[in-house]
């Protein structure tokens, strides 16, 4: 089994306070030999004319020795996942969940915010104190 990031149950609590059902934990998905595990599935009733909206959220703490090596990993992974879930889920969005002080520094960057465009990456800010999403970014 694969280790819980850091703050994983301060998301799924903050989710939680939203209204999210979370639906998996971890939300396994398999690709012939491929096998992955994203850390949260969840879903909530948006209204009965959109029917229901499902998410699926990889979790970073960004408490690593460095901002970019985190942010690597972090990419990498969610890209491959964005793959997988395309071809297994397709109508599952994939977040990124990042803490606020990581989004109110490195992800300020013009290096991140690039990147961020580029891949259209979709973030969950968190705080992981008060376990509550701060800001959702599409």
């Amino acid at each position: 089994m694969s280790a819980k990031d850091r703050f994983h149950e301060a998301v799924k609590r903050g989710l939680e306070k939203d209204q999210w059902m979370i639906t998996d934990d971890p939300l396994e998905l398999e690709w012939e030999e491929v096998k992955v595990k994203i850390d949260l599935a969840a879903e909530r009733l948006i209204a009965a004319e959109r029917g229901e909206e499902k998410i699926a959220v990889e979790i970073k703490s960004f408490i690593g020795t460095s901002a970019i090596s985190d942010f690597h990993t972090a990419l990498g992974q969610f890209l491959n996942y964005r793959i997988m879930l395309e071809a297994k889920e397709s109508n599952r969005k994939l977040y990124l969940a990042i803490p606020l002080e990581t989004y109110e520094t490195f992800f300020q960057s013009q290096f991140a915010q690039t990147v961020k465009e580029k891949y259209q990456l979709k973030l969950i800010v968190y705080e992981p104190l008060t376990e509550e999403i701060v800001q959702w970014i599409h």
